[in-house]
C-alpha cells in the first residue's frame, strides 16, 4: 500500500474536467479545495461555486450521491491561495494553453508547500515544458496526472514524470491513484497527447479518412465501428459529439502543431464539415447538436454531399455482418481483406493504418505494448488493444498484409513495417512480458506492493495468468474453491451462469458450499467477476408458468428463501464481493450476507416490480427488520414512517448508483466496506471474512417478534399509490403490485404493531409473490422483459 497521505487535494480549475476531478476526491472522502478566478460580482468564489452545484445535476452522475459535495469547498485565487497550504496534493486542470499555465503557476506556487505534490492534468501539453515554468523548490515534487472525462467512471489516468521527478513519490502517487480512487495508472513518455491519445486519436483520424475515401455515411461507419469490432456503443461520430467537436479539434490541432516529423502528419487536420460544424457553434451533445441532432423524436445525422441533415439509419451489410461474426480472428481478417464490399475495405483499412502507426510508434510513445494496449481498453473503452487483435489474428500474416499495402501505396504512410515486427516473433506479449521498442525486450508488469492487492489484474492476451485456486467442490451453477497460498480456510464460491443468474443449479450449489463452509472452514466469499448477479433465472420462471407449474414455483421461491436464511445465520461468517450489477435476487442475497464488500461502481436493487412481482427471496423482509430496529430505537416506536422509504424503493425498482447509494437506499449497511478499485475486492473480501472469524463470528439468531406495520401501513401506502394511479404516474396493474409489495413490508393483514417472526415475513411475501405469477399481466410484462430486455408498463 502507499506511504503517501493526502489528507486534502486541491484543484485548480472548476471547468468540467476539473470539477470532476474534485467530485471523485469527494467520493473517496478526502476533502477538495476548487479554485477558480475570482468572480467580477457577487460571491468572490461564485464560479467555483457554481461549477460545485452544478455537478450535482450532471448524467451520469459525478458524485457516488449528492452528499459528498459537502467534502468541496469553493475558492478563487483572488483572496484563497493561502488554503493551498494545507493541501498534500494540487492538481491543476485549466484549459490547454501552456501561457496561461504558466502564467497560474506563478501565482500559486509560493503557497504550495514543499512536500506536496503538484501535477497538471493537461490532456497532451508537454510536462517538460511546464516544469521549466516552477521554481526549483517544486519542481522535483511535479508530474502530469492525465484523468480521462468523465473522471470518475473512466479508469485510466496516464502519469507523466518529468527528468527531476522524484521516482519515490511517483511510485507512491501511482498507489494512492490505484487503490483510493480506484484507477488505472500507464506510465506515459511526455510526448504530444501522450499514449491514449495520440493512438486515440489517430484511430479518429484514420476513420475520417477512410469514410471520406469509400464515400460512407456517418452512421454507416457509427454501426460498424461499435460493439461488432469491441468499441463502445458509441462506435465514433457519436462519441466525436459526446467529447466535443471542439475538444477533438483542438487534440487534432495539438498533434498538428507539435508532431510535424510524424510520418502520418499529413492527415492531423480537422476535416472542412468539422471545421463548419464548430463555426456554426454544433459542438455535440453539450450543444444538443453535431454530427447528429433531434429532430423530435427521429434522430438525424449531417450528410456531407447535401451539407444538411436526414434521418439516421446506418447498417451494416449482411455479407459484413457475417464475416464479423466469424470466431477466429484470423479467418475474419482474411476476409475483410479479401472482400470487394466497400463497408469491409472500410474495417480492413482502420484496423491496418492503426495497427502500422502503433508499430512505427510505439518505442516513441510507450514503454511497452502492453501498456499501449491496456491504454486503450481504459482510456477509449476498447475491449481488445491494436496489438491484442493484431495478434490474436496471426501476427506475422497481418505483418505480411500491412507491409503489402504499404508497399502498394494502399497504406496511409509509406513508412515501412519496424524490422522487429519481423523477427520472428509470434506477437508483442508472452508469459515474460510485452514488447519494449524502445529497450528491444520483454518487459514485464510493474511489481508495486499495491498491485498485490489485485489477485486477478486485468491481463493482456498471451500474458501468464494468476493461480486459479484450488476446487473444493462444484455443480453446474457454482465453484467453491479457495487460494491456500492466501488463506486456505476461507472459501470462495463463484457463479457459473450466464450473466450470474441465478437458476435452481446456483441455489443448490450455494445450500452446499455454506454446509460445506460450515463444516469444514472458517468462512465464505461470494464472489466473481461482474455482474455479482442479475436476479432470477427469468427463462426458467416463464417456462414454469406456461406449464402451470405453480406449486414447483412455490416450492423453488421456498428455496431461494432457504438460501437467503443461510447466508445471514450461517455459523461462519458470510462476505459478499459486489461490482457492477446485484439486482433482484441477486441483490436479496447481498442484503442476507454477514458482510459486504462493495466496488463503488456497484448498481444493487430489487427490480421485481418491473416484471410484475415483488421481492421473495427475503427482500421485503430485510427491510421490515430494518424499520422494527429503527422504531425500536426512536421516540414513539411507530414503525411505518421508516416503512416508507422502502416501499417507494421497491414500488418504484429504485436501484443504486453507487455502492454509497446502495447504503443510502438500505441494501447495504454503513459498517460495510466500500473498495474503489474492483480489481482490489477479492482481497479486501478475504481479509474481512478472517477478521470476522476471528472476532469470534456467532450466526445471527433467527427473530421471531418482529414489530410490522400491519393494516394501517397498508393502508396508508395505499393512499399514497391511489393518488399516483389518479395522477396517472402508475398504471392499474403497477397499484396491484405496489400494494402487494405495501402487505410484504407491512407483515401482512395483521394489527398494527403486531410482532410477528421472520418466517411469517417470508410466508407472506412468497405467497404474494406467486399470486402475482398465476396473473396473466405479469406473466406478459416476465415474457416482454425476456423477448425485449426493457419493462413492460401494462
Amino acid at each position: 500500500m502507499s506511504r503517501l497521505i493526502i489528507r486534502k487535494v486541491a484543484v485548480l480549475g472548476a471547468g468540467v474536467m476539473g470539477a470532476q476531478i474534485a467530485a471523485h476526491c469527494a467520493n473517496a472522502g478526502v476533502p477538495v479545495v476548487l479554485f477558480d478566478l475570482p468572480a467580477k460580482e457577487g460571491d468572490p468564489s461564485g464560479i467555483a461555486r457554481k461549477a460545485i452545484d452544478g455537478l450535482k445535476k450532471l448524467d451520469p452522475a459525478p458524485l457516488a450521491t449528492k452528499d459528498r459535495a459537502q467534502f468541496i469547498d469553493a475558492a478563487n485565487y483572488g483572496s484563497d491561495l493561502e488554503q493551498l497550504r494545507g493541501c498534500d496534493l494540487i492538481v491543476e486542470a485549466i484549459a490547454e494553453k501552456l501561457e496561461w499555465k504558466l502564467d497560474l503557476y506563478a501565482k500559486v506556487a509560493p503557497y504550495i508547500r514543499p512536500d506536496a505534490i503538484f501535477a497538471s492534468n493537461t490532456s497532451g501539453l508537454s510536462i517538460a515544458a511546464l516544469d521549466a515554468g516552477l521554481p526549483e523548490a517544486l519542481r522535483d515534487r511535479f508530474c502530469g496526472i492525465h484523468f480521462f472525462n468523465p473522471p470518475r467512471y473512466m479508469a485510466l489516468v496516464e502519469l507523466i514524470a518529468t527528468a527531476r521527478t522524484q521516482p519515490a513519490m511517483l511510485d507512491d502517487l501511482e498507489a494512492w491513484l490505484t487503490s483510493r480512487l480506484g484507477k488505472s495508472i500507464i506510465r506515459a513518455k511526455d510526448t504530444p497527447n501522450f499514449v491514449a491519445n495520440r493512438v486515440g486519436v489517430f484511430s479518429i483520424l484514420a476513420v475520417m479518412h477512410h469514410t471520406a475515401r469509400l464515400g460512407l455515411g456517418f452512421d454507416e461507419v457509427d454501426a460498424l465501428t461499435g460493439p461488432l469490432i469491441g468499441r463502445p456503443k458509441s462506435a465514433t461520430y457519436r462519441t466525436a459529439d459526446v467529447v466535443g467537436l471542439d475538444t477533438l479539434a483542438h487534440v487534432v490541432g495539438t498533434m498538428q502543431a507539435t508532431l510535424p516529423d510524424d510520418p502520418w502528419h499529413a492527415y492531423f487536420k480537422n476535416p472542412d464539415w468539422l471545421a463548419g460544424l464548430i463555426a456554426h457553434g454544433a459542438l455535440g451533445q453539450k450543444t444538443r447538436g453535431g454530427i447528429y441532432k433531434k429532430d423530435g423524436k427521429t434522430i438525424t445525422v449531417l450528410d456531407v454531399a447535401s451539407q444538411g441533415y436526414r434521418p439516421s439509419a446506418g447498417e451494416v451489410a449482411p455479407e459484413v455482418l457475417a464475416i464479423l461474426k466469424q470466431r477466429n480472428p484470423a479467418d475474419k481478417f482474411a476476409q475483410l481483406r479479401a472482400s470487394s464490399h466497400p463497408q469491409a475495405k472500410f474495417l480492413w483499412a482502420i484496423f491496418r493504418d492503426v495497427f502500422h502507426y502503433c508499430a512505427v510508434q510505439l518505442g516513441a510513445i510507450a514503454d511497452n505494448a502492453r501498456d499501449l494496449d491496456l491504454a486503450m481498453r481504459w482510456g477509449f473503452g476498447w475491449s481488445a488493444g491494436p496489438f491484442e487483435t493484431w495478434q490474436a489474428a496471426g501476427w506475422q500474416a497481418i505483418a505480411e498484409a500491412i507491409q503489402a499495402d504499404i508497399d502498394a501505396g494502399l497504406a496511409m504512410s509509406p513508412t515501412p513495417l519496424p524490422a522487429w515486427v519481423f523477427d520472428g516473433r509470434q506477437g508483442v506479449h508472452a508469459a515474460a512480458g510485452s514488447w519494449s521498442a524502445a529497450e528491444s525486450a520483454l518487459k514485464p508488469r510493474r511489481a508495486l506492493p499495491v498491485y498485490g492487492r489485485q489477485l486477478y489484474p486485468e491481463l493482456v492476451l498471451g500474458e501468464a495468468a494468476p493461480e486459479a485456486g484450488l476446487t473444493l467442490w462444484e455443480n453446474d451453477g457454482v465453484r467453491l474453491w479457495s487460494l491456500p497460498a492466501r488463506d486456505a480456510r476461507i472459501g470462495i464460491v463463484s457463479f457459473k451462469s450466464k450473466m450470474h443468474a441465478i437458476g435452481n443449479e446456483v441455489m443448490d450449489g450455494l445450500l452446499e458450499a455454506i454446509a460445506r463452509a460450515e463444516r469444514d472452514l472458517d468462512g465464505l466469499v461470494i464472489w466473481h467477476d461482474a455482474p455479482f448477479a442479475v436476479g432470477a433465472n427469468l427463462q426458467q420462471v416463464a417456462e414454469a408458468c406456461q406449464a402451470g407449474q405453480f406449486d414447483l414455483l412455490e416450492k423453488t421461491v421456498a428455496k431461494f428463501q432457504q438460501v437467503s436464511m443461510a447466508l445471514k445465520h450461517s455459523a461462519v461468517p458470510t462476505v459478499a464481493a459486489v461490482q457492477g450489477m446485484a439486482l433482484g435476487g441477486g441483490c436479496e442475497f447481498v442484503m442476507h450476507a454477514s458482510h459486504r464488500v462493495l466496488a463503488l461502481e456497484s448498481y444493487v436493487g430489487l427490480v421485481e416490480a418491473g416484471v410484475g412481482l415483488i421481492p421473495a427471496g427475503g427482500g421485503c423482509k430485510e427491510f421490515a427488520l430494518q424499520a422494527a430496529a429503527l422504531a425500536a430505537r426512536a421516540a414513539g416506536g411507530d414503525v411505518f414512517p421508516f416503512i416508507q422509504n422502502s416501499f417507494q424503493t421497491i414500488a418504484m425498482a429504485n436501484v443504486s448508483k453507487s455502492a454509497l447509494q446502495a447504503v443510502e437506499l438500505g441494501f447495504a449497511k454503513p459498517s460495510d466496506d466500500i473498495v474503489f478499485n474492483a480489481r482490489e475486492l477479492l482481497h479486501v473480501a478475504l481479509h474481512r471474512a478472517r477478521a470476522l472469524a476471528e472476532a469470534g463470528w456467532q450466526p445471527t439468531p433467527v427473530q421471531r417478534a418482529v414489530q410490522v406495520a400491519g393494516r394501517n401501513g397498508i393502508a396508508t401506502c395505499e393512499m399514497m399509490l391511489i393518488n399516483m394511479r389518479e395522477g396517472g404516474f402508475i398504471s392499474a396493474w403497477d397499484y396491484r403490485v405496489a400494494k402487494a409489495a405495501a402487505t410484504a413490508l407491512c407483515g401482512g393483514e395483521v394489527d398494527t404493531n403486531a410482532r410477528v417472526s421472520e418466517q411469517w415475513l417470508l410466508d407472506v411475501e412468497r405467497a404474494l409473490f406467486v399470486d402475482l405469477l398465476k396473473t396473466e399481466k405479469t406473466q406478459q410484462r416476465i415474457v416482454h422483459m425476456l423477448e425485449t430486455g426493457k419493462p413492460l408498463r401494462n
